[in-house]
């Protein structure tokens, strides 16, 4: 417990790299009027070397590269109370001893998933005028097609392939578009469809249906390879798949066999598998594929926002109020 009147410790345990690129001058000042905060930024494969500044430490501030918090870094660190990390996913840091242990642990993952949110929703709408369906034909022709028809953003269908936090941030952001919006998510119930006014659908319905497909699923060994080439096949004429999930989530060697043979259909691939695709693969030669480096979530100025709800929350664990970030095991408590 912290001693009566005892300004609390803190650590920032990250790659030093990512630190100014994560936590700004102003997050760092915010820190320091609730807790004493460590001028090194310790970074997580090298802890061992901080035992000094871990042994009275309450709160640690992490993100990329934070230490693996199992027993032998627990021993090292027995006051700690909370982390908040200013990244996405904690499985890669979180052990069963800092559960049993009790220390509470908030994740800026559900911030992440805006610009992800703000990537797919771009892309539906290009999808929609089938931007680069018509960019590569003016490139290769050298002029403007005489008819450009185009199915546009007014009652479209856009499919989203299940419903967690990005979908969600997804449907929110197209709510000022007249579309109707599709779902694959067998968790969903109708009550809670009917309140988020979307459609739900078979997953094998919502490829045929809709003029845009975005993938927002988790890999789970029944979701690897899911996305099959008769998915793909059954697709609408001049219709979009986006992924910005995993690339594992696809068969790869199917959705090429499909889209060489339909050149109507565009991809637009964020993710791949393996990353990046390999050198002679033909993702890099379609030309109704568009692959970026993973760039849809946080990146550049994007990245302090993560440290900026970190920090957010850190002042509501202090002032002892609700906290909108906290994960309980393996499980994200939604924000109220």
């Amino acid at each position: 417990m912290t001693r009566r009147n005892a300004i609390p410790k803190a650590v920032f345990a990250l790659s030093p790299q990512a630190f100014p690129e994560i936590f700004s001058a102003e997050a760092v000042a915010r820190i320091r009027c609730h807790a004493a905060l460590a001028d090194t930024v310790i970074p997580g494969s090298m802890w061992k070397r901080h035992t000094r500044s871990l042994r009275d430490t309450e709160f640690l501030f992490s993100s990329w590269g934070a230490p693996v918090m199992d027993e032998a870094f627990l021993e090292k660190a027995p006051r700690l109370r909370a982390v908040f990390c200013a990244s996405g996913s904690v499985d890669y840091f979180t052990t069963p001893a800092l559960w049993r242990r009790g220390v509470r642990v908030m994740s800026a993952r559900a911030i992440n998933a805006i610009p992800v949110a703000e990537y797919t929703v771009s892309a539906v709408l290009f999808g929609l005028k089938h931007f680069w369906h018509y960019a590569r034909l003016v490139r290769e022709h050298r002029t403007f097609p005489i008819e450009r028809p185009v199915t546009g953003a007014y009652r479209a269908k856009v499919g989203l392939v299940s419903y967690g936090t990005v979908a969600r941030i997804v449907r929110e952001r197209l709510r000022p578009y007249d579309l109707q919006v599709l779902v694959h998510d067998p968790a969903l119930t109708a009550e809670e469809a009917a309140r988020e006014g979307v459609q739900p659908v078979s997953l094998a319905g919502l490829f045929s249906e809709c003029d845009v497909v975005s993938l927002h699923a988790p890999l789970l060994p029944e979701s690897y390879e899911s996305i099959d080439g008769a998915l793909f096949k059954r697709m609408r004429p001049m219709s979009t798949f986006i992924n910005t999930a995993r690339g594992e989530l696809v068969n790869e060697e199917e959705m090429i066999a499909v889209l060489a043979a339909r050149p109507d259909l565009q991809a637009v691939l964020d993710v791949t598998s393996p990353e990046p695709p390999a050198k002679r693969s033909l993702l890099y030669d379609l030309p109704n594929v568009v692959l970026t480096p993973h760039i849809a979530g946080s990146l550049g100025g994007e990245c302090l926002r993560m440290g900026d709800a970190m920090v957010d929350e850190f002042e509501r664990f202090i002032a002892g109020h609700p906290l909108h970030w906290e994960i309980l095991g393996t499980s994200p408590r939604q924000p109220a």
